[in-house]
């Protein structure tokens, strides 16, 4: 980058005066955010885009440039840059790597929201994506009247007549159907408000976010995540007014739609009831952390947020913290552990899955790159299908290369994801969350 630009820039706190910005809200990314960033390139060879294009362009210091050009008026936000920004996984790996702090995800979120609010998409892609993170995550029961449809056809034979008839493949819609969760019966919606008693001495009280894929798709993995706390003498409430965390509309880019359900969990989880607030899932715990910056200018609901983020935990990050009674039973097994992106890079949380997972008797083998994308990102797999595929595959070698009879990761896309490889590559290997396999131990009584 030049050093003109960025000195110009610097002087005025803000993208030089001479050309307008193209951002027009006020989720613009601030020069706070861009200043950090040396352009060292250090970040360029853990992230999965550019390892597969090898495009400047798509590596986080190249994004960066290109969104501070846009806040500066130098390039427009036209298809070339929105396909740029919509290449990327959010997996923040490059945050890790960065010596300098760069809070690229911060970046990348509200430069999406600029996206959202100035580009045109086409109407299909625009009317579809409208719908799915500003109405239906924010709507359990329009959700549970989606996953009832979609489980008729999963369950009646439709799914395996389009399969055979070649209908799928057709439509181009093969290889990403594969990827479609499995719908539940019962749903875990309706566990929503109740409340889970200890066993034994009560150690803890949490409140438990079911998450709304994982309460139509992984009703199980809940169940399970709520038994292991209850042997471990964790009381867990379910609050019945709780809703999609916000995580998937954030990451693309529909930050008001992600605040206003931000807004509702708020009103739902009382934090100072509880000892925390867990999730067994990665990429919702997260998003649930950062609510204090999401409502940071919200007057009515800053001091709110802020207390219930301090409140939330991994599941697996409190469980190591408050220390895991010992199971009755070992798992006789070779496990090999993915870390979810945004438990690892966002989150900071590697040793407590890993530790866990020591606790149920397997024998832990550790894969090469085990914090490297597995190409799931929300709904990446499904919008970016091609690029996540080889970004799988890439996975997937180094699954194979430590040689274990199960995969245990601690997020529901990265399960979604990794089953998808297993069955591409006709493996024998098993995924679960790590919750399941202390649950399986614990089950044992």
């Amino acid at each position: 980058m030049s050093s003109a630009i960025i000195g110009e820039t610097k002087a005025e706190g803000a993208p030089p005066a001479a050309h307008p910005s193209h951002f027009t809200t006020p989720d613009r990314p601030t020069w706070e955010l861009y200043s950090t960033c040396i352009h060292c390139g250090l970040c360029q060879r853990y992230c999965p885009t550019y390892r597969v294009l090898g495009l400047e362009a798509d590596s986080p210091r190249g994004r960066i440039y290109q969104v501070l050009q846009v806040d500066a008026g130098r390039l427009e936000i036209g298809e070339s840059f929105v396909t740029h920004i919509d290449r990327c996984l959010g997996c923040r790996a490059c945050e890790t790597a960065c010596p300098s702090g760069v809070r690229y995800g911060a970046i990348l979120e509200r430069a999406r929201s600029e996206i959202e609010q100035n580009y045109r998409r086409g109407w299909l892609a625009a009317g579809l994506r409208d719908y799915i993170f500003t109405r239906l995550l924010a709507d359990f029961g329009r959700l549970r009247r989606w996953a009832r449809l979609l489980r008729f056809y999963q369950k009646s034979g439709l799914e395996k007549a389009a399969r055979a008839s070649g209908l799928l493949k057709l439509l181009g819609m093969e290889k990403l159907a594969a990827l479609a969760p499995r719908v539940d019966h019962p749903m875990f919606l309706g566990e929503m408000g109740m409340m889970y008693p200890a066993t034994g001495e009560v150690r803890a009280r949490v409140a438990m976010l079911a998450g709304c894929v994982g309460s139509v798709a992984f009703s199980e993995l809940n169940r399970a995540t709520i038994r292991v706390l209850n042997e471990n003498g964790v009381e867990v409430l379910v609050p019945p007014l709780q809703g999609c965390c916000g995580a998937l509309s954030s990451h693309a880019g529909y930050r008001e739609a992600a605040r206003a359900m931000a807004r509702a969990n708020l009103t739902a989880f009382d934090p100072e009831r509880y000892d925390a607030i867990v999730t067994n899932s990665a990429g919702c715990g997260s998003t649930l952390k950062e609510y204090h910056e999401l409502l940071a200018h919200d007057a009515g609901s800053a001091a709110k947020a802020a207390a219930f983020s301090a409140k939330v935990k991994d599941v697996t990050e409190f469980l190591a913290e408050l220390g895991p009674r010992k199971p009755p039973r070992s798992l006789q097994a070779r496990v090999t552990y993915q870390d979810p992106c945004h438990l690892a890079h966002a989150q900071k949380v590697r040793s407590a899955p890993r530790a866990l997972l020591e606790a149920t008797g397997a024998e832990l083998v550790e894969m090469p790159h085990s914090d490297f994308c597995c190409g799931s990102a929300g709904s990446y797999n499904v919008t970016q299908h091609q690029l996540s595929m080889k970004i799988l595959d890439a996975k997937m070698d180094d699954v194979e290369t430590a040689q274990a009879d199960i995969i245990a990761t601690a997020n529901t896309g990265c399960m979604l994801q990794l089953r998808a490889g297993v069955a591409q590559r006709k493996l024998t290997l098993r995924v679960a969350h790590v919750m399941e396999l202390l649950d399986e131990c614990y089950r044992a009584r």
